[in-house]
């Protein structure tokens, strides 16, 4: 890797260094909130590693995994995707959904990740030849090679399994989730995931389901104690909206609390929130669907010791309340740069790409 301290060299030349030297970010969670920010932090950095749970058993991937017993592989494919450096007709391919047949409501990309799981004998590394093939920038892990599903109790003592059971209990019952657990409880890390959390100095949970993409990664064992363990810079992305089925009246702070209290101590140092005003037409839409913007009680999570970080974050003209990847990652970095700074050259590189917003 080459550091460049002459500024005055060419500006793509530079650039590139820039990306190469970039921060060694670790981005855990899983749907379509991870996929969103890594598709922004590529434009920052080319050190990322997508950290991505495996408790997914709806749609598709809840197929492949029934009958062929392989761990879901949908999250991994819109990570892989979004991390991809390939053409447009290969992410068409991989993102085409057969409409008939057999192979109806099943992905492409899916069935690719399928077939290499035979080829390589475990799902890690038929990941990681995806990897290759997509030339991928950074890299996408599984949590763990283990099959491993959720378990939830609820107040009144019942018990669910299965992530898309879970959802749907809280739904139809509206009864808070008391406890979440992966079983088998034993399953471990991937060596290669926490040797990413070891060496990282940016730490990103989120944005996401709160107990079906982010905290299932943190009930893996040796994960948290890793994060812990780690020197590096902890953020998480605040989720826009509550989720029915999953956070209901939570809070901002409630959110925390919560992966805090599964990763047995104190997980995060920043959190970064959208300061914009969602319309009146969404937030109907949203109101329809027992959904609401979450509540930034800052005074709460000050008291925990975590620093707030408030950005306009929202995707433009879309239908949706969403995280709009590029300024997602803008405003990520820099939080990053204002709250832990690196130093020297590297802080210079930093601040040219952000200059780039």
């Amino acid at each position: 890797m080459q550091l460049y301290d002459d500024f005055s060299l060419p500006r793509s030349e530079v650039l590139r260094a820039a990306k190469a030297a970039g921060r060694k970010i670790v981005a855990i969670g899983g749907g379509t909130g991870l996929s969103a920010l890594l598709l922004g932090l590529k434009e920052y950095t080319d050190n990322i590693t997508a950290v991505v749970t495996v408790t997914d058993d709806g749609g598709g991937s809840g197929i492949i995994r029934q009958e062929f017993g392989m761990l879901p592989p949908g999250d991994i494919r819109n990570c892989l995707l979004a991390l991809a450096n390939t053409s447009t007709m290969m992410s068409d391919v991989l993102n085409y959904r057969f409409t008939e047949g057999s192979l109806k409501g099943q992905n492409f990309g899916n069935l690719f990740l399928l077939a290499l799981n035979q080829v390589c004998g475990s799902f890690d590394r038929a990941v990681a030849n995806m990897n290759e093939i997509l030339a991928v920038t950074g890299k996408v892990l599984p949590v763990t090679n283990t099959n491993v599903n959720l378990r939830a109790w609820f107040e009144d003592g019942s018990v669910a399994v299965g992530e898309t059971t879970i959802t749907a209990k809280k739904q139809n019952t509206r009864l808070n989730i008391a406890q979440i657990e992966i079983i088998p409880k034993t399953a471990v890390a991937l060596d290669s995931v926490i040797e990413a959390i070891s060496e990282a100095d940016l730490i990103v949970l989120g944005p996401g389901s709160l107990y079906t993409s982010v905290i299932p990664n943190l009930l893996v064992g040796n994960v948290s104690n890793a994060i812990k363990r780690s020197g590096a810079f902890k953020i998480y992305v605040q989720n826009i909206m509550t989720q029915d089925g999953e956070t209901e009246n939570f809070s901002a702070s409630r959110h925390m609390s919560e992966i805090n209290r599964y990763g047995k101590g104190r997980l995060i140092d920043g959190c970064i929130y959208n300061t914009q005003t969602i319309t009146r037409n969404l937030a109907r839409k949203y109101q329809a669907e027992n959904s609401y913007p979450v509540e930034i009680d800052k005074m709460r999570i000050e008291s925990m010791g975590i620093k707030l970080f408030g950005a306009e974050i929202l995707a433009r003209d879309s239908m949706l309340v969403r995280h709009d990847p590029l300024r997602l990652a803008y405003n990520l970095m820099l939080m990053a740069d204002i709250m832990a700074p690196r130093k020297g050259v590297l802080q210079r590189y930093d601040k040219l790409l952000l200059e780039q917003e």
